[in-house]
């Protein structure tokens, strides 16, 4: 068996059927960014799962926070978001992997649901994410809006996919979270072209799936046009036209997501030199990818963990 955690703030109209997917755990543990709507009520309601609260810095310290600081039942853990549904047949390999210790952590693929049907072409399916994991062998640390795992030892891959309900509460919460990221994406963006570098190795023989991608994203943050690059990319060479209405919807919004990274990018590089050097310097390592150590988060939060009555 394993422990899942599950991410939340304001999830409302997800958590309690991720909640439910989930039934087969005996210990899960919904980490909240004080919910400002009923989510903690609704975790609340289930006998077996555990509420915790931690103020949200980025979203890799908020989950090797909760690594290092939240009990488990069991020593293997998988990280569950809200639009994110666990599977049966997921649940039983998962179970199968933790038990063998082959690995210190595994790499499952998303399937991305948008528009009521699966996006399979134009999401680069299979693209995979670090979910079930040794938790002592494990942590993050943060790359543009979201963050890079660094694992102390190696990784495998699970056969089995997970659905991912990515516009779930809407067209409007979907274009309000976008345009959050698009600022630390943008301030990403400015660092690698000034310091960064394209693994050209990694690019064209990379072990994985997951070095590929990520030195994919470092060359396209060079590419000119990239608004339209990554339409033409994702809707003609990655098959998007084969995904219909949903397929040409999800890639118009894709590219529009890039422009607001570039006018963001744009105007942080037009501020006066103190302003846009202030709001790039990293405020924490940027993990590469590579298995390599860095400093754990110490900083501790007031803790709210309470038993579902």
């Amino acid at each position: 068996m394993f422990s899942i955690f599950i991410l939340t703030h304001n999830e409302e109209l997800d958590i309690a059927a991720c909640i439910e997917s989930a039934a087969m755990c005996d210990d899960v543990i919904v980490v909240d960014s004080y919910s400002s709507d009923r989510t903690l009520e609704i975790a609340q309601r289930y006998p077996h799962v555990r509420t915790v609260q931690h103020a949200f810095e980025s979203h890799g310290k908020q989950r090797t926070w909760m690594l290092r600081n939240i009990e488990t039942k069991h020593h293997w853990s998988y990280i569950l978001e809200a639009a994110e549904r666990m599977t049966p047949e997921l649940f039983a390999e998962c179970t199968a992997a933790a038990q063998s210790d082959q690995h210190v952590g595994y790499y499952v693929a998303e399937r991305v649901m948008f528009m009521n049907r699966w996006i399979k072409h134009s999401t680069q399916y299979p693209r995979y994410q670090l979910r079930l994991l040794d938790k002592t062998n494990v942590w993050f640390d943060d790359y543009g809006h979201t963050e890079r795992e660094v694992v102390q030892g190696s990784s495998g891959f699970l056969k089995e996919t997970y659905p991912h309900y990515t516009c779930g509460k809407g067209f409007s919460r979907w274009i309000d979270k976008h345009n959050r990221y698009s600022t630390d994406e943008a301030k990403e963006t400015i660092r690698q072209l000034s310091t960064g570098t394209v693994d050209w190795k990694a690019l064209i023989g990379g072990r994985s799936e997951v070095e590929r991608r990520r030195a994919l994203k470092d060359l396209s943050q060079r590419v000119p046009g990239r608004p339209l690059v990554r339409f033409i990319y994702m809707y003609f060479f990655l098959g998007g036209c084969l995904d219909g209405r949903a397929g040409f919807t999800w890639c118009v919004l894709q590219a529009f997501y890039e422009y607001l990274i570039l006018l963001k990018a744009w105007e942080m590089s037009n501020q006066e030199p103190g302003e846009w050097v202030s709001a790039i310097a990293p405020t924490h390592s940027q993990a590469d990818g590579q298995n390599t150590s860095v400093n754990h988060p110490a900083a501790q939060d007031n803790v709210n963990q309470t038993k579902a009555a």
